[in-house]
């Protein structure tokens, strides 16, 4: 079955957002990028999978299905809304906040076994970042930029990835694992790792260069946060 025989792959890709490929353009909606050869085996995506990647080409699901059920190409639509009123509200979707980009440095390395340390200034935003429609409606979300190499090939130096203290955890995840500071200083020191399993007294944390496993009180931790993605 080829892009051209399929009538939904077709009809979504009338509002893929200019510049993106469908991959990146998946990947900015927080939904995978296998999503199309999905489609072109089982037919429609659900309704939140599709909402997501509309919402990320600034769209709206109203918008793609008047288009399905034959008000003609998306440039038509406005004047279909137009003439039975200002019918806006119901055609485009709401305005999604910009990400916070947040200072990070390397700040040598940490505890008895000496993984990489990162420090972050949450109070010093550095640029303000498309914020993928996965994140919308968490307000606490932010980006950083990946500075060291411990998490090498999965981050790279200079990667900027997205954080979401509301996701839930689970294990398998990169996350963001904040350590607990006596005096409470700023900025706050991190850990970049992968989340291999939970403990009775805390985590075990993966890295991935060197690659080895390490073992982390929970009396050291003060939260940990899942990262939702490198950002495109």
């Amino acid at each position: 079955m080829t892009d051209g025989d399929e009538p939904i792959f077709r009809d979504l890709m009338r509002f893929k957002p200019d510049g993106l490929s469908p991959n990146a353009w998946a990947v900015r909606a927080g939904v995978s990028r296998t999503v199309w050869s999905d489609i072109r085996k089982h037919g429609n995506p659900s309704r939140r999978t599709l909402e997501k990647l509309l919402t990320a080409a600034g769209s709206s699901l109203a918008e793609f299905e008047a288009l399905r059920v034959g008000f003609g190409p998306r440039e038509s639509l406005a004047a279909v809304a137009g003439a039975v009123g200002d019918g806006r509200s119901g055609w485009t979707s709401k305005a999604i906040a910009p990400l916070p980009l947040v200072a990070s440095r390397l700040a040598g390395e940490w505890g008895k076994s000496k993984v990489e340390l990162t420090e972050i200034d949450p109070g010093q935003v550095l640029h303000r970042l498309e914020r993928p429609a996965s994140l919308a409606d968490d307000a606490g979300a932010f980006a950083l930029t990946v500075v060291g190499t411990s998490m090498w090939p999965r981050f790279r130096a200079g990667s900027r990835i997205a954080v979401s203290p509301r996701a839930p955890v689970a294990i398998g995840d990169d996350v963001l694992v904040r350590i607990k500071d006596s005096d409470s200083q700023s900025p706050t020191r991190i850990l970049i790792m992968n989340l291999v399993k939970r403990t009775a007294g805390g985590f075990d944390l993966r890295q991935f260069n060197p690659d080895r496993t390490i073992q982390v009180d929970a009396g050291e931790i003060e939260s940990v946060s899942k990262i939702a993605g490198e950002l495109i």
